[in-house]
């Protein structure tokens, strides 16, 4: 084996020995009865663990140019992990939806709930899930003791998330019941016997830890907790590099957030003009939203109708506009057991027996579903999107190594190939004669861009500016409640309460919203570079499936890969 890969290969059997959850999330068995190490001994053997495979790569040569494409891309994302985490950023980690303890409860809902190994495993796991609180809490309050705190709406807010796990808005909204309960025997459920006392016991344990954690977080960490929300520039612009994987002007970023929303915006008005003459945009998503023909009135149905869109895109574009491998045309759809209103996707097993998903955790109380506000989604998670991408790199184990195809995420890169991706199906007409459907696109573009401007403003404590193109507070400083104002006045097809959540994911995970927007800009740049490179030859497939092909990496590396193609 070739001495990069196998330092990278080496790595990932090493991790994956730490973070039994990550050998779940990859499909790696063995490993699905364990939790994480938690606590600052875990921490810290992890961090050891980056700093051998930094030392032992940096050792490495490369022998030809896939080898050196490996060596950048990993060295890049370990050296960030690791310079985060000497610059001790861990307290940050407790946040409404990224947090530990989130990756404890969402790590079940990627484990088989039938036969009895997989009972026995999630009956370990739970029983588990004890140790793996208080080991946070343990993190958490050595953090503290150093004077590290995250802000309190965060630490409140994880608390409530807690309380909702257990049950707070109902007896059926019982996590940890219902997962125990919802395990089988071929198909049927688990009545009596020694695995149904380990399920109860385990849900039992795992229910009274989190109330524990809440406790915890209400009574000795929110008093200690600063009521300041932004973690200020220093601390962002290194989560900025770690969620980008490129370093970028953050005040040129702000500024051209500003005028890219304007944009958008005009756009907008645009399409408004073809779906009801003379309306402003508020006017039409009114209209569109009391139209039964692009709304749907119960979750399930609607999680069937992105089922077929998403069936149907895969189909559509497969051999046309990408290269899709056949052990990733399927892709699954599903309702979230939570209600936090998150929507995300998850990856394939190492040996596709796992389809990847995206999961919708709907938030409570949502009775109408906008199939114009969410095909954009479909195509986001689906196929151009998450899917694709994550798929196409795991299936690609003649070009990329263990840890690439595995390990290797940044958010600028797939979250701005995702965005991309949704802008892509606008370039090749598939809003052509849904004028409703690409008002969706672009809200959610437009919110992507808003997201840019509130995140570098507030962390960054940026003022508003004097000439903003809204004429909009000019200014004054930025908060968490003229965030939601901000927010709210330029997205349509979000209700209040999921706004409300994703203003506290903005404030508790610096950097990550802006991702979105910015790798989407760096990704039409490569396009644009590569178009130019390549001048009469250019092809757009082509390009896709090159870009694709160099696996998931920071937007920094990405480029330079790109360009010696």
């Amino acid at each position: 084996m070739r001495k990069i890969d196998q330092i990278a290969d080496q790595y990932v059997e090493d991790a994956i020995a730490l973070s039994p959850m990550n050998a779940t999330a990859m499909g790696v068995p063995g490993h699905d009865h364990e939790l994480d190490d938690l606590s600052p001994a875990g921490l810290a053997e992890a961090a050891d663990l980056e700093r051998r495979t930094i030392a032992a790569l940096e050792a490495a040569e490369p022998v030809d140019e896939r080898e050196r494409v490996a060596k950048e891309a990993i060295l890049e994302r370990l050296k960030l992990s690791l310079e985060r985490y000497e610059a001790d950023d861990t307290y940050l980690g407790l946040n409404v939806l990224a947090s530990p303890v989130h990756s404890v409860r969402q790590i079940f809902d990627l484990m088989p709930k039938d036969g009895k190994a997989a009972a026995e495993n999630i009956a370990a796991r739970l029983a588990a899930v004890p140790d793996a609180f208080k080991q946070y809490t343990e993190t958490l309050r050595a953090e503290a003791a150093a004077g590290r705190v995250a802000a309190r709406r965060q630490v409140l807010e994880v608390a409530t998330h807690c309380d909702n796990w257990n049950g707070a808005k109902g007896k059926d909204t019982d996590f940890w019941a219902a997962l125990a309960n919802g395990v089988t025997l071929d198909g049927e459920p688990i009545k009596t016997g020694p695995l149904r006392i380990a399920l109860s016991d385990g849900a039992a344990w795992a229910r009274a830890a989190a109330m524990r954690f809440a406790t915890f977080l209400r009574e000795e960490l929110a008093p200690q907790a600063p009521e300041k929300d932004a973690v200020g520039r220093d601390r962002y612009s290194r989560a900025s590099r770690y969620f980008i994987g490129a370093e970028i002007d953050l005040e040129e970023t702000y500024a051209w957030g500003w005028q890219e929303l304007a944009r958008i915006e005009a756009d907008m008005r645009a399409t408004c003009e073809r779906i009801k003459p003379g309306a402003t945009i508020e006017e039409t998503v009114a209209f569109l939203d009391q139209d039964p023909e692009q709304n749907l009135t119960d979750k399930n149905v609607f999680r069937d109708w992105m089922q077929e869109l998403a069936d149907s895109t895969i189909a559509d574009l497969a051999g046309t506009h990408f290269d899709i491998p056949e052990q990733i045309r399927r892709i699954d759809c599903k309702i979230a057991p939570t209600e936090d209103g998150a929507i995300y996707y998850t990856g394939p097993s190492e040996d596709f027996s796992r389809p990847g998903a995206m999961w919708w955790s709907v938030p409570e109380g949502q009775k109408l579903f906008g199939k114009w506000r969410e095909k954009s989604t479909v195509y986001h998670e689906g196929v151009p999107g998450h899917h694709l991408q994550v798929g196409q790199t795991m299936a690609r184990t003649e070009l990329l190594n263990r840890f690439q195809r595995q390990m290797m995420w940044c958010s600028g890169h797939g979250e701005g190939w995702a965005l991309y991706s949704e802008r892509l199906m606008d370039e090749l007409g598939y809003y052509d004669d849904d004028p409703a459907g690409r008002l969706g696109m672009l809200d959610a573009q437009a919110f992507r861009a808003a997201r840019v401007i509130v995140d570098i403003g507030l962390h960054c404590e940026f003022a508003i500016p004097e000439d903003n193109p809204f004429g909009w507070r000019p200014g004054e400083e930025w908060d968490g409640e003229k965030m939601f104002e901000f927010m709210k006045a330029h997205t349509r097809t979000i209700e209040d309460d999921m706004l409300s959540f994703e203003r506290n994911r903005y404030l508790g995970w610096a950097g990550q919203a802006p991702s979105y927007k910015v790798g989407e800009r760096l990704w039409m740049q490569a396009r644009e570079d590569y178009r130019a490179r390549k001048g009469t030859e250019f092809s757009l497939k082509q390009f896709h499936t090159d870009a694709l092909n160099l696996g998931s990496m920071g937007l920094a590396p990405f480029s330079e890969a790109l360009g010696r193609l």
